[in-house]
């Protein structure tokens, strides 16, 4: 059993390098896009399994789509990663499309048209006191 520090350490040791993989277009699989984002990976406790959330920018169809696409080169992607990193028994790697960017985008995005509006009606209404 690893340690949690372990597991979160390797968590990005693995998230690094595929994200280095997308970026450098190492995955031949066309759906893979370098407008994917890898969030987070998480191990579990026994090191057999790893969950790899991937977000994009793109529509949510893309990022599906860009998601199969990794778990296609799910294989390549464990070999060419467990040659790099020196641990005993590599996770299998479980693509998972993650919306929390996106979501979190969104929200940004509404609350500086939120904040806009009230500066107009804050003018609005000093503009009506000087009259």
């Amino acid at each position: 059993m690893a340690t949690g520090f372990r597991l979160i350490r390797l968590g990005e040791q693995i998230r690094d390098e595929i994200a280095q993989m997308i970026l450098r277009k190492q995955i031949k699989d066309p759906r893979v896009s370098t407008f994917l984002s890898v969030n987070r990976v998480e191990i579990s406790g026994d090191l057999s399994y790893a969950k790899v959330y991937v977000s994009s920018f793109m529509s949510d169809k893309e990022t599906e789509k860009g998601v199969r696409g990794l778990q296609n080169a799910a294989g390549f992607i464990q070999s060419s990663i467990a040659k790099k990193l020196t641990i005993r028994q590599f996770p299998k790697l479980t693509f998972i499309a993650d919306s929390s960017i996106k979501e979190g985008f969104e929200m940004v995005r509404k609350l500086n048209e939120l904040e806009q509006s009230h500066s107009a009606e804050i003018q609005d209404t000093d503009g009506d006191k000087q009259e």
